[in-house]
């Protein structure tokens, strides 16, 4: 499967937050040989960007003092 292109036309909310959440998140699974990587057979990004737009895995802004 190719990055979800519809889920991102039609995503509202601040593009640039859910871009580097789907970065940091790509390096997550990179770095622990994530399972699901294999299973779908597609790039690490394009994995990542799914699951934030499935709301299989979610992503908060910390605030820095």
């Amino acid at each position: 499967m190719i990055f979800p292109l519809e889920q991102l036309v039609e995503f509202n909310e601040n593009i640039y937050e859910i871009t580097v959440a789907a970065s940091r998140r790509a390096y997550q699974m990179a770095k622990v040989n994530d399972p699901e990587i294999e299973l779908n057979s597609d790039k690490v990004v394009c994995v990542a960007a799914k699951q934030l737009f499935n709301k299989k895995v979610n992503y908060r802004i910390e605030e820095k003092e």
